[in-house]
């Protein structure tokens, strides 16, 4: 594949999403979500795999730091420390790494962004799993068919059908800096 043909696919997959006027409802309802779970004394929790994980993490540092303008910080946690990580992974195995986090520090009326370019990662469900114990409400960015993520998700924000992972992270990453300025304007 050329260096254009990469470019040209990422425009159709793009335009595929602006088509569909449900996924700007979702964004700002998730936004919504969002905010309000703040504005009650809880924070977001984010996961996700590989280059997910890299989206969750953008994702909580905006949020925690500054995007565009300077604001007060927004409470926000990407499930990413190397020792939590590899300490639960030997001990209980990858499947466990998200959740047991959820279980130690996730409240109710918290919010979890979970993100799953298939909507399969056994890791991913088992977290979703563990907030909806905990009252957590769940926003999910999916792509492919939506996977096992789908459905148990309040909100599911989902890049359209592609082959490959990438064509959703570049999806998923435009959907997270919405996320993002839609809180900040929610809570400024």
């Amino acid at each position: 594949m050329t260096a254009k043909k990469h470019f040209e696919e990422a425009q159709k997959v793009l335009n595929q999403f602006l088509e569909n006027e449900l996924n700007f409802s979702k964004i700002e309802s998730a936004a919504e979500l969002m905010a309000n779970a703040v504005k009650k004394g809880n924070i977001i929790i984010s996961c996700g795999n590989g280059g997910s994980m890299c989206d969750a993490m953008h994702f909580a540092e905006e949020l925690t730091g500054r995007y565009r303008n300077n604001r007060e910080a927004i409470p926000a946690i990407s499930i990413n420390d190397p020792a939590h990580i590899t300490c639960v992974g030997n001990d209980y195995g990858f499947d466990e790494i998200f959740s047991r986090y959820i279980e130690a520090v996730g409240k109710r009326g918290d919010v979890l962004l979970a993100i799953s370019t298939s909507g399969n990662s056994a890791n991913i469900i088992k977290a979703v799993q563990t907030a909806k114990k905990k009252n957590i409400n769940v926003v999910g960015l999916t792509g492919k068919d939506g996977g096992i993520l789908s459905p148990m998700c309040e909100i599911e924000i989902r890049a359209p059908y592609s082959e490959y992972a990438d064509r959703a992270q570049e999806i998923h990453i435009k959907v997270i800096h919405a996320l993002i300025d839609g809180i900040e304007q929610r809570l400024s």
